[in-house]
């Protein structure tokens, strides 16, 4: 019998999108990723998306369509997907610690979105971060800069989750940094085993928060 190695590379591609593979800690881009403007991603992203449209059967001549492979275009390059490029990265705002706070800052229910890599879904949650000063502190906008920064990506949230912690840790020069998010996936409530309430957590923490008490402390305030 003959064996059907599509059939079987498909089957892998659905096991490994259910199974919420992350192959790395960085998001997967090609060298190349940024050789090309906006403007001719966009070109070409209307194109291709004006094709699946096509392929489902959908009139590109309606009024009501005719614009949406261009409108799709664009959400992807400058508004979904914008925190792919690094000429977008948020400016971190640091400054000396003067007024001596050493004890935990928490910056709780930060709103983001972002999109599943394995369906192109969206992820929809929150994310709590609290870091202890070791001599910096950051400007409290810019750590929901960085939240939406990371989150404007095709991600897994596991990964989402580290890029957040290593940003603040190398930008305060510290290990005492804590990362809660908590999200709906799409992917999971409107496919699949289409579970409508279920949601998803993950953290990371390191240096005085590998206490349990502190992070005890942490919890009660989020």
């Amino acid at each position: 019998m003959k064996i059907d190695e599509k059939l079987i590379e498909r089957t892998r591609h659905d096991l490994n999108g259910d199974n919420h593979v992350m192959t790395s800690a960085d998001t997967p881009l090609r060298e190349d990723a940024f050789v090309k403007s906006d403007e001719e991603k966009m070109a070409n992203i209307e194109k291709l998306f004006g094709g699946i449209m096509e392929e489902l059967g959908l009139d590109l001549t309606d009024d009501s369509l005719k614009g949406t492979p261009y409108r799709v275009a664009k959400m992807y390059v400058k508004e979904l997907f914008e925190g792919l490029n690094p000429a977008n990265k948020p400016l971190l705002s640091v400054f000396d610690n003067k007024y001596q706070y050493n004890k935990m800052l928490v910056e709780k229910d930060i709103t983001f979105t972002s999109a599943c890599e394995h369906h192109f879904l969206p992820i929809v949650g929150k994310a709590h971060i609290a870091y202890i000063s070791s001599g910096k502190v950051i400007g409290l906008s810019k750590i929901n800069r960085i939240v939406e920064y990371y989150g404007k990506r095709p991600q897994v949230q596991e990964r989402m989750t580290l890029q957040i912690f290593n940003e603040l840790k190398d930008a305060l020069q510290t290990e005492d940094v804590i990362v809660v998010v908590d999200a709906e996936h799409l992917c999971v409530s409107t496919r699949g085993v289409n579970d409508k309430t279920s949601r998803t957590s993950t953290l990371e923490y390191g240096g005085k928060f590998t206490d349990q008490g502190l992070r005890n402390e942490f919890y009660q305030l989020i």
